[in-house]
């Protein structure tokens, strides 16, 4: 069952008619549904970053609610358009080309099933293979969120073990040779107002450090094998626990180790970023 809900995410931004074409596309399927963002601001042809930000946004959105997100390099070749349902009831319309990759790292994904793109589709836009996001996936959405069409109306199905997954490695604790307890891990995500860094390390491996509020706890970050940061910094509870301008490691609102800078831009700071090649190494020194 769905529930009339439908959220938006795209790489378009807002500069052009893009966003409003799928919008008005979804209103003409059906004017009873809502349609919400949940943003449109992602890099363009980030894959990994679209991933994220659905891992981060679809449990706080009721069962039943449609998202489509499009972050769709190789639109018109020949990757699937899919719609996957999540173990909690949620559906994503969506390229099979690794969107998905984060829900199914934390195994949030049942099934999938195949869209038509030559027959379910927005009818008059078949002779146009670059707006997938409009001529499909918006469509179907819709047509989904509605009710005018199910779930079990989709073709062929697909387990989560053959959708296309990006590598997603969680960060771990471990001790080294020497006894040291360190936690691995990589960088997600920047919190692109604010410039601080969201890693993948959970709030559950980081509590295995035991550690207090204001513990210094070595912090090296890397692109590749190039180490960009290397210093102390204290766990706190908030930004203000430290002066104006100092780094921090916190938990943020996603439950993941992260650092930041009290009314800074620690990204900015620091010249680190975020991505697949992007590592940290935290230690506590014994």
């Amino acid at each position: 069952m769905t529930n009339k809900h439908l959220v938006l995410q795209t790489d378009f931004g807002l500069q052009d008619g893009a966003v409003s074409s799928m919008r008005g596309v979804a209103y003409s399927v059906a004017d009873d549904i809502l349609v919400s963002d949940l943003t449109h601001g992602i890099t363009p042809f980030n894959i990994f970053e679209g991933s994220f930000r659905l891992l981060q946004t679809v449990h706080y959105w009721a069962s039943g609610t449609v998202f489509v997100s499009v972050v769709d390099p190789g639109v018109g070749s020949k990757r699937l358009s899919i719609i996957a349902k999540t173990v909690a009831g949620h559906y994503i319309v969506t390229p099979d080309n690794g969107t998905l990759s984060h829900l199914l790292a934390h195994d949030l994904i049942e099934s999938a099933r195949v869209i038509d793109e030559d027959t379910q589709r927005l009818p008059g836009s078949e002779k146009s293979s670059t707006f997938h996001g409009r001529d499909i996936y918006a469509f179907n959405g819709a047509k989904l969120a509605s009710g005018a069409t199910r779930y079990e109306d989709y073709g062929q199905e697909l387990t989560p073990d053959e959708l296309v997954k990006l590598p997603i490695r969680p960060g771990k604790y471990h001790q080294t040779e020497d006894g040291q307890s360190q936690l691995i891990g990589h960088i997600d995500i920047t919190d692109v107002n604010f410039g601080s860094l969201w890693s993948n390390i959970l709030v559950s491996e980081f509590e295995k450090l035991n550690v207090s509020y204001g513990d210094i706890l070595h912090v090296q970050i890397k692109n590749r094998d190039t180490t960009l940061f290397d210093d102390k910094l204290p766990y706190v509870h908030t930004f203000t626990d430290v002066n104006p301008g100092e780094p921090l490691i916190y938990i943020n609102s996603v439950y993941t180790v992260a650092f930041g800078v009290h009314t800074g831009n620690f990204e900015q700071m620091y010249h680190v970023g975020a991505g697949q090649d992007w590592s940290v190494v935290i230690t506590k020194e014994q």
